[in-house]
């Protein structure tokens, strides 16, 4: 039987999932919005019912609703939890763990403080859907086309003055990596975040520095005039551990730091230094 795998929400990682599984041979089935090109629309009850009644793996990246709810549960939860796929997950976020001071946390903290509440309230719902469910708490991802080194070069690098500020990252491909992984392995949540919990600036530096490009001025987070969405990114501080992730799924980050992410992404780009 060919592996399936229907992916709820073709975003950033999902489509980088979804390359890499069909050059290993799967068909995969990825939603959207709207349909077009190899995605079917969302809404379109008949299409995804179809597609579930073949998928022999399920994955929603789709996040909760502002106002609360996620989407993919009100729509097609009981679908799914009447299937019998080989494996099911979700994409999370570390969000739910809120401020820790800068204190490491783990799988094992409680969820539900922070700002992201209708993030937790779904990450609890996918794992209360079925006892076989892995899900995966991300913090900020970059990869190709969407990291420092654009930023940098868009003229939208911040550095902000906040010394104590830090946070964890994870390259796309290590997302991608683990999902892989997990197929095998365990249900369960997971945090995916590389090794070395790092301040924004020291990031934002390093990816001047590959560029040859002169470092952003340091400003107060008011002067800085960020959104209040990045506001928000700041006002949390955190340290993300892996090792569960690492004993279980038998996962390693190919990038295990942002030196490493940055630099491959340097090599593999055009950009002019």
């Amino acid at each position: 039987m060919q592996r399936h795998m229907l992916i709820f929400g073709m975003g950033y990682t999902a489509t980088r999932l979804a390359d890499a599984l069909r050059a290993d041979g799967w068909l995969v089935t990825g939603t959207k919005r709207m349909s077009g090109g190899d995605a079917i629309a969302f809404d379109d009850v008949v299409a995804v019912l179809t597609a579930l009644e073949t998928a022999t793996h399920i994955l929603s990246s789709v996040p909760p609703m502002a106002e609360g709810g996620d989407p993919v549960l009100l729509k097609y939860g009981a679908a799914i939890a009447a299937r019998a796929p080989a494996w099911i997950g979700y994409l999370s976020s570390t969000g739910v763990y809120g401020d820790t001071g800068g204190a490491w946390v783990d799988e094992r903290a409680p969820i539900g403080s922070g700002r992201r509440t209708a993030r937790a309230e779904a990450d609890l719902a996918w794992q209360a859907l079925r006892d076989d469910v892995c899900v995966f708490r991300l913090p900020g991802i970059y990869g190709p086309g969407r990291s420092a080194l654009e930023r940098v070069v868009e003229g939208k690098a911040h550095r902000i003055d906040m010394p104590d500020q830090i946070f964890s990252r994870v390259h796309v491909d290590d997302i991608v990596a683990a999902v892989i992984a997990a197929f095998d392995g365990p249900a369960g949540v997971y945090n995916i975040a590389d090794d070395r919990p790092a301040p924004q600036n020291d990031v934002i530096t390093y990816a001047c520095d590959l560029l040859h490009r002169d470092w952003p001025p340091l400003l107060s987070i008011e002067a800085a005039g960020l959104t209040p969405m990045a506001r928000g990114f700041y006002a949390e501080n955190r340290r993300i551990a892996n090792g569960k992730a690492k004993r279980l799924l038998h996962w390693t980050p190919q990038y295990p730091d942002y030196r490493l992410g940055l630099g491959s992404g340097l090599l593999k780009s055009t950009f002019a230094v």
